[in-house]
């Protein structure tokens, strides 16, 4: 079975026909992305400038992440959950559409960086509270921002896409 056929069968299901024929709700699932990308990405740059040393230099990495995590966590899971529906909502349109995939692209590097940042230098932060903020820590927090911007300015572009479809 193919992408695109797996996509023909999500596009039958009784969720995306119900959100693709109704008035109301697919303008709050965007509406609801919306909030929680604000929410996400708000603190995650907070974060990726305080890894860069250009904000809160003052304040503790430990601490401040152990204040943030918890919120970027929740901006994600909402984002991550009104993303799918917004998807099954069309999928076979999201599939043709080249900005959509670009954001796909721009997302698995997004959670390639935040991976190889948790699983690596984020281990030894406690140690940065007090000496300066690692070469790779500052890599990994200019990478989001790039990443993250991309994800951004695409995510918007799939509602203009101008290019034939894909499929």
């Amino acid at each position: 079975m193919s992408i695109l056929q797996i996509c023909e069968w999500i596009a039958n299901t009784s969720v995306s026909v119900g959100i693709r024929e109704s008035i109301w709700t697919y303008p709050i699932i965007e509406s609801v992305h919306v909030l929680g990308l604000t929410l996400f990405l708000g603190l995650l740059l907070l974060w990726d400038t305080r890894l860069l040393g250009l904000v809160l230099r003052r304040v503790p990495v430990s601490s401040l992440w152990r204040q943030l995590f918890p919120w970027i966590a929740f901006g994600a899971t909402i984002i991550t959950i009104s993303g799918t529906l917004l998807f099954w909502s069309d999928p076979v349109k999201f599939y043709g559409n080249v900005f959509f995939r670009i954001k796909l692209l721009a997302l698995a590097l997004a959670a390639a960086n935040a991976l190889a940042y948790h699983l690596g230098i984020e281990r030894k932060l406690v140690e940065w509270d007090t000496a300066a903020t690692p070469r790779a820590a500052k890599i990994a927090g200019a990478t989001s921002i790039a990443v993250w911007t991309v994800v951004v300015v695409v995510g918007r572009l799939i509602a203009y896409n101008w290019f034939a479809p894909l499929t």
